[in-house]
């Protein structure tokens, strides 16, 4: 009974209330971490206060949480990063870490009756947490894009692929004529791989990998300021994963276009990021430079990830798997969220706050034994 009245305490006050375990007065204190109620009312100023020159995208202690049933799910807790412009990022981990619901947020598309955003998302001076959906109509598209992780749900079922991408050129392009969007949707499909011959298919006459190709046309097709790519290379076969590939990276050099790529894939992020946030439980665990944290890699999960890479030079070992599960959102631990796999942890890990440590640079890692982690990989000879 005390569940379901917490339950519908959450729903009255979605809109007012901080997420659970947020300091009101820690908030206050911190400042350029608290809530803004000013933002801009007039269009996309350009300039993020409290960021540094050419941020177009500054995230602040990012809170989203989901009903479901008397379950509450806390998908992202308390999230920070910042994106300039013509630079991109890579966020990564294992499904259900959160990744897919931070672009999300971004845009404003989770369902508003049964989740609940916190925190500060500025992009180019509007801070889009207090946006109102017609300026939200207008960042979408054309100034923020999104390419989704599962084009059966993304996709129009009763519309031909062409009339989609076409679509998205009109609506951001008022008084273009219907030839001439269909054109710009012809060549783009083209570049994806897409015959002429096809174009005015419907979703379902597509394989996965051909339905995907839609997507990414359709992301770049208005060709934006910020891209959010939520496993763009997924379902597509090498050759055509990197056409593209190239095509994002050739947005990014010819129009400075900033990139937030989420993506299982460590050789993407090698290839495309500059910048690397490693997520497990919500959490930004490790983040850092792509150089810094593939070099020297100090959280024990993101020395897990590495350790499940085969190694081409290597003598052929055994991958070291990580052992157990992501555990749920709606049941995640005290304490590191990682403790629960984690080799090197200890009663120290299992309870309170985990220190965010400054590795140096623009590297650094939650966890409260990265010392001692790093003595005992160094006495095994794996550090």
């Amino acid at each position: 009974m005390e569940k379901l009245e917490k339950e519908k305490t959450w729903k009255e006050d979605r809109h007012d209330g901080p997420p659970r375990g947020w300091d009101k007065n820690k908030e206050k204190k911190e400042g350029k971490h608290g809530r803004r109620d000013h933002h801009h009312k007039h269009g996309l100023s350009g300039e993020i206060p409290g960021a540094d020159p050419g941020t177009i995208l500054s995230v602040r202690d990012l809170w989203v949480e989901y009903t479901s049933g008397t379950q509450l799910i806390k998908a992202v807790n308390g999230v920070s990063f910042d994106i300039k412009r013509g630079e991109s990022l890579g966020l990564v981990g294992e499904s259900g870490c959160g990744k897919s619901t931070i672009a999300k947020a971004l845009l404003k598309i989770l369902p508003e009756i049964s989740s609940r955003i916190r925190g500060e998302m500025w992009y180019e001076g509007v801070e889009m947490a207090a946006a109102s959906e017609e300026q939200m109509l207008k960042i979408r598209g054309e100034e923020i894009s999104m390419i989704f992780q599962d084009p059966m749900t993304a996709l129009n079922p009763v519309k031909r692929v062409i009339d989609q991408v076409s679509a998205v050129v009109r609506l951001h392009n008022p008084g273009m004529p219907k030839t001439k969007a269909e054109r710009i949707s012809i060549d783009m499909l083209k570049e994806v791989g897409i015959g002429e011959e096809r174009v005015r298919d419907y979703p379902h006459q597509f394989s996965g990998g051909m339905q995907q190709r839609v997507e990414v046309a359709i992301g770049l097709s208005c060709k934006p300021k910020l891209l959010l790519a939520d496993e763009p290379t997924t379902a597509l076969d090498v050759t055509i994963q990197a056409q593209v590939l190239d095509m994002m990276r050739t947005l990014m050099h010819e129009k400075n276009t900033a990139l937030l790529l989420i993506t299982h894939n460590l050789g993407i992020v090698a290839e495309m990021c500059d910048y690397v946030a490693v997520l497990y439980g919500g959490e930004i665990v490790e983040y850092g430079s792509k150089r810094e944290v593939f070099k020297d890699p100090r959280h024990p999960y993101t020395i897990g990830l590495f350790g499940a890479i085969p190694d081409m030079h290597g003598q052929g070992e055994r991958l070291q798997p990580i052992e157990g599960v992501m555990p749920e959102p709606s049941d995640l631990p005290d304490g590191c969220k990682f403790h629960t796999r984690c080799p090197y942890a200890t009663d120290e890990c299992k309870s309170g706050t985990m220190p965010v440590v400054d590795l140096g640079g623009t590297h650094r890692c939650q966890c409260c034994r990265l010392d001692e982690v790093k003595a005992i990989r160094e006495k095994e000879g794996k550090a």
